[in-house]
C-alpha cells in the first residue's frame, strides 16, 4: 500500500540505532527524506549511509543531544519544516525510586516528556498551516502497565502522554495528527539494559531474567524493530487522518488488559 508521504520531510529522534532506526528505514522506503538525530556521530553516519544506499532519500545526520536545546536547534535548523516528527530518546535507568533525587527526576522528565513537548511546539504551527503533520512519540508500555524499577519512565512518559491526550484533539482538525507508539519488548540495546537491571532486582542472571520476560510475552519472542518502524510509517500516513491522540501497544500481546 502507498503510504501517500512520498517527497514529505521527517526528523527522527534517537535514530542511529534500535527503534528510532527502524523507523528512519520505514519512513524512508516509503520515499520520506530525513533528518536524523542521535549523540553518537559514528553510528549515526553509518545508519544515515545506509538508508541512502538502500532507499535513495535524502538524509542529513545531525550529531547532537535532542534532550538539550542546542540539540533541538540543530535539527530544527536542518529541517525548519517538517511534515513528520518522530520524537525519541532513550529511557531513563531502572532502580528504587528511594534513591532518585531531584536532579535524576528532572534529567527524566526533560529527555521523556519535555523535549518531545518543545519539539512539538517548534513544528506543529507549521504543520497546521501547511494542512498536514504528523507526530508519533515513542513511549513505553509502562504508560500503561507500570512496574516499579521503571518508576522514572513510568512518571514521564505518563506525563507526555496527558499531555498529547489534550493537544492532538485541538490539531486533528487542520489534518495533524500526534499519536503515541508503546513498544514492550524489542531487539535493541533498551531492552537488555531493562532486563539487567531486572535481573539485578531480583537477584537472577540476564538468561534467567531473559527467559522470565519471554514468558509474559504470549507471542513468544522478542519483537523485531523493523515491526516496529512500519506501523510508526502507518501513523504518519495519508490513510492514518482519522487517527490522533492514541496509544499503541505493540507488545506481542504481552499487556493483559483489555484497554
Amino acid at each position: 500500500m502507498d503510504l501517500g508521504i512520498r517527497g514529505r520531510k521527517a526528523i527522527v529522534c534517537a535514530a542511529s540505532k534500535g527503534l528510532g532506526r527502524a523507523c528512519a528505514f520505514s519512513l524512508a522506503r516509503e520515499g520520506v527524506d530525513l533528518v536524523i538525530t542521535a549523540r553518537g556521530r559514528e553510528a549515526l553516519e553509518a545508519t544515515a549511509a545506509e538508508i541512502r544506499k538502500s532507499t535513495g532519500v535524502q538524509v542529513t545526520p545531525v550529531a547532537g543531544d535532542i534532550t538539550t536545546d542546542e540539540g533541538r536547534r540543530a535539527a530544527l535548523a536542518a529541517c525548519p519544516q517538517p511534515d513528520i516528527l518522530i520524537n525519541n530518546a532513550g529511557g531513563p535507568p531502572t532502580g528504587n525510586f528511594r534513591d532518585w533525587d531531584h536532579e535524576v527526576w528532572m534529567k527524566a522528565l526533560n529527555a521523556n516528556m519535555l523535549t518531545p513537548i518543545d519539539l512539538i511546539k517548534a513544528t506543529v504551527d507549521g504543520m497546521i498551516a501547511r494542512r498536514f503533520g504528523r507526530v508519533v512519540n515513542i513511549t513505553s508500555t509502562s504508560v500503561k502497565a507500570p512496574l516499579p524499577p521503571l518508576g522514572l519512565s513510568n512518571g514521564a512518559r505518563a506525563g507526555l502522554t496527558g499531555f498529547i491526550a489534550g493537544v492532538a484533539r485541538e490539531t486533528v482538525r487542520h489534518n495533524v495528527t500526534i499519536n503515541n507508539l508503546l513498544p514492550g519488548s524489542f531487539l535493541t540495546d533498551r531492552t537488555r539494559q531493562t532486563l539487567a537491571g531486572f535481573a539485578k532486582a531480583r537477584g537472577l542472571s540476564e538468561e534467567e531474567a531473559a527467559a522470565e520476560r519471554l514468558k509474559s510475552i504470549p507471542a513468544g519472542r522478542l519483537g523485531d524493530p523493523a515491526e516496529f518502524g512500519d506501523a510508526c510509517a502507518y501513523l504518519c500516513s495519508a490513510q492514518a487522518s482519522y487517527v490522533t491522540g492514541q496509544n499503541f501497544l505493540i507488545d506481542g500481546g504481552a499487556y493483559p488488559g483489555t484497554f
